[in-house]
């Protein structure tokens, strides 16, 4: 990095400090477990000497290391093109109005629980509020080591069982959201789109920004033609820079149908295409009549729905990662 020249691709200098930071990270993990090793070692010779009074440190020590090596042997999981990446993070109600959009914003409060617990940083691209409660559309800028990674797996169809609060008669209701997620790709990635495929429009903001966004058509949409694929920004003030990002997101839209012929199967990147409605869930969470929140795919069920919605997937997301790596 102190080479000269080596800032003058600000995209390429920018990749190899992002897989530096992740080498270090690693090498970080790596003396992090041996000094702890080193140290429950000691702890052990002490007990081996007729030292008393250490069982509840010693046992303490082995549960954090038990944490980490669990933390190492999930990253051995990440070994796909793409699983070291920033994540384009997007969710989407169902049908049903107030009710699913309502439960679109439950998700993304639990999703920024989460990605705070991770120590991930998030962008807001484009944010569009419900009527009366609740969000239309959402999508985030996810960044961290193996983003990508750890939220593919999040990708799908959520069902929501519980009694609506917008129902005056108190019924039950079973609400649908469907979650997004892409990597982010670098601009380097070899991929043209022709600029006689685009249909770009501008338009007004409608999320935060004060004034501003009353007065300039500074979200930007872009349609690609060819794949009917479209694509928005709002975040920044800037026109520009709102196009800059949009084109990012269609890249990596546009990659993925490509991987999606190359491969002549579903979608690898996010997985199957299904409608956002009964029988396509990847997960249920229940609140009513009683409550449990179950992953149909790894079996996973947890019984303390309020930790979740609070953020604590940990569970869920391992769960898929080891289901992932068995069923390859």
């Amino acid at each position: 990095m102190s080479q000269p020249g080596f800032w003058d691709d600000n995209s390429a200098a920018r990749a190899t400090a992002q897989e530096l930071d992740a080498v270090k990270n690693r090498l970080q993990l790596m003396e992090d477990i041996e000094e702890r090793l080193e140290n429950i070692q000691v702890y052990l010779e002490l007990q081996e000497e007729g030292e008393t009074g250490l069982g509840g440190e010693l046992k303490s020590r082995l549960k954090n290391l038990e944490r980490i090596l669990n933390q190492l042997e999930l990253s051995l999981h990440f070994t796909g093109e793409y699983d070291s990446n920033n994540a384009i993070f997007s969710i989407n109600p169902g049908a049903g109005g107030t009710e699913s959009q309502d439960w679109a914003q439950m998700l993304l409060r639990m999703y920024d629980r989460w990605f705070e617990k991770q120590g991930f940083s998030t962008e807001t691209l484009d944010l569009m509020t419900g009527d009366e409660a609740g969000i239309k559309h959402v999508t985030l800028l996810v960044k961290g080591d193996y983003a990508y990674g750890y939220l593919q797996g999040e990708r799908g169809v959520h069902r929501l069982v519980r009694i609506s609060p917008f129902d005056s008669s108190g019924r039950r209701h079973t609400s649908f959201a469907s979650v997004e997620v892409l990597p982010e790709l670098d601009n380097e990635i070899d991929f043209e789109i022709d600029d006689n495929d685009l249909r770009i429009e501008t338009y007004r903001a409608s999320g935060a920004g004060g004034q501003h966004v009353n007065k300039t058509d500074s979200a930007v949409r872009i349609t690609h033609e060819p794949t009917g694929v479209v694509v928005q920004c709002q975040n920044e003030r800037s026109q520009h820079k709102n196009k800059d990002m949009a084109m990012k997101i269609l890249k990596s839209r546009l990659v993925e149908l490509k991987e999606q012929q190359q491969a002549e199967k579903i979608d690898e990147l996010r997985g199957d295409h299904k409608d956002i409605a009964w029988g396509s869930q990847i997960r249920s969470y229940v609140l009513h009549p009683y409550k449990l929140i179950k992953d149909h795919r790894t079996g996973l069920e947890e019984g303390n729905v309020d930790k979740v919605m609070d953020g604590y997937l940990d569970e869920f997301v391992e769960a898929y990662l080891k289901y992932r790596k068995a069923e390859n």
